[in-house]
């Protein structure tokens, strides 16, 4: 986290959207696990900044879903359950999916183009066995649906749902089912150059509920886990 720290220092932005952006990266890379306490005088001690700005930040990031603030106790990074997980994808599925098929009617060659470059990137990735790579082009390939249908306030709200989850998304693209995932978005590439909107809506909702279901099962198999090593 540390090596950070200047790069975000020295960017246009208060101090309190400055250390919301390095504590919010530090869990998204899982370097704070969720459970994982952090303090205001941790984080002021160890970059020699005020308490008010870091206490506004832990406010932002409590608001955002990454840090539960318990009274007397601090902050802790955000646990998620598996009703958490299902309601983020129900969530997903329904505005990708309206978005998708907006999309179908928008979409341009150079769209597709983009698509399918994203797609090849991601194979690429898993035959170097690249997951950071593999997540980046996964988010960014649904990203441009969204962009393509225009409809900002929908770009907003799952932008601020996906953040959430972006530190849980990396299992999604490690995951065994991958190519099943990438075999949707050839069927979402295809639904939207034939315009084909019903499809791509469709297409687009699937590889929601695989990556919902992956996400579940690497999360039982955690908790599952987790109480195997307390007995």
């Amino acid at each position: 986290m540390g090596s950070d720290i200047t790069e975000i220092i020295a960017s246009h932005k208060t101090l309190r959207e400055k250390i919301a952006e390095l504590l919010r990266e530090a869990i998204i890379q899982q370097k704070l696990k969720p459970g994982e306490r952090v303090t205001e005088l941790e984080i002021a001690s160890r970059f020699g900044l005020s308490r008010t700005p870091i206490r506004e930040a832990f406010r932002q990031l409590e608001s955002e879903g990454f840090l539960h603030i318990v009274p007397r106790k601090g902050a802790m990074v955000a646990e998620l359950d598996e009703k958490d997980i299902r309601d983020f994808y129900e969530i997903k599925a329904v505005l990708e999916g309206y978005a998708a098929r907006v999309a179908a009617e928008r979409v341009t060659a150079d769209d597709i183009d983009r698509l399918e470059k994203l797609n090849r990137r991601m194979r690429a990735c898993a035959g170097k066995h690249d997951i950071a790579g593999m997540t980046v082009a996964h988010n960014e390939f649904h990203q441009v649906i969204l962009e393509i249908c225009g409809n900002q306030k929908i770009i907003e709200v799952v932008g601020n749902l996906v953040r959430q989850f972006l530190r849980f998304r990396f299992f999604v693209s490690a995951s065994a089912e991958l190519e099943r995932l990438l075999a949707h978005h050839d069927l979402v590439i295809e639904a939207l150059r034939t315009r084909d909107g019903q499809a791509a809506e469709r297409y687009i909702v699937q590889n929601a509920r695989l990556g919902e279901q992956v996400l579940v099962d690497f999360f039982l198999s955690r908790k599952g886990s987790e109480q195997g090593d307390k007995r």
